[in-house]
């Protein structure tokens, strides 16, 4: 068989630039990046400067996410993917653990748009529709979106099970806004002005 960076360099228009992630050189242990053999969360960035389309791929192992970012009372947030870990500009990717019988803080995510998976559990997603909450029961496999400056939250009925969805946003770093309640007024930068 033939050299697996020869074959990548061959069978495309480009070069490949990276190392082998899986290779007998890469990385590894807890915090290990393929790529750049970086810490995850180090700030480290591969390459030189803001991504241009010509970059490479970047490997963020699951048990290297890191817990410093932006959290709310309830539920813990961890970073894979952001400007910091990986140089992303427009994306910050992550996963969010709520433990059995909890509720989150209301909270919003500012301009960014939030994809959510479901993992496991059977979390509740709360938001405010005029006067009234609406609950959004979900399963295993589900997706959820939630746009930008919606205040919401997220609950836990299960009294034994964690609840682990992850989260995809449409900005780089993982903006996140507390509240005192789903019907606190939002600062956004979009709103009319009278």
């Amino acid at each position: 068989m033939s050299d697996p960076e020869q074959t990548r360099q061959e069978s495309g228009t480009a070069a490949w630039h990276g190392r082998i992630a899986d290779g007998p050189d890469a990385p590894s242990g807890p915090g290990a990046r393929s790529g750049t053999g970086a810490p995850s969360g180090s700030g480290a960035r591969s390459g030189s400067g803001a991504w241009s389309g010509s970059g490479r791929i970047e490997h963020v192992r699951g048990d290297a996410l890191t817990g410093d970012t932006a959290q709310t009372s309830g539920m813990r947030r961890l970073e894979a993917i952001s400007g910091r870990t990986v140089g992303s500009e427009r994306l910050w990717m992550g996963r969010t653990h709520v433990g059995p019988a909890t509720s989150s803080g209301d909270h919003h995510h500012g301009e960014a748009e939030t994809a959510i998976y479901i993992v496991s559990g059977h979390p509740v997603f709360v938001f405010a529709e005029g006067d009234r909450e609406v609950r959004v029961e979900t399963a295993p496999g589900d997706y959820i979106f939630v746009p930008p400056y919606v205040p919401h939250r997220e609950e836990n009925p299960s009294a034994d099970e964690e609840a682990v969805v992850v989260i995809a946003r449409s900005t780089q770093e993982g903006i996140v806004v507390n509240l005192p309640s789903l019907w606190a007024g939002i600062d956004r930068p979009d709103a009319p002005q009278g």
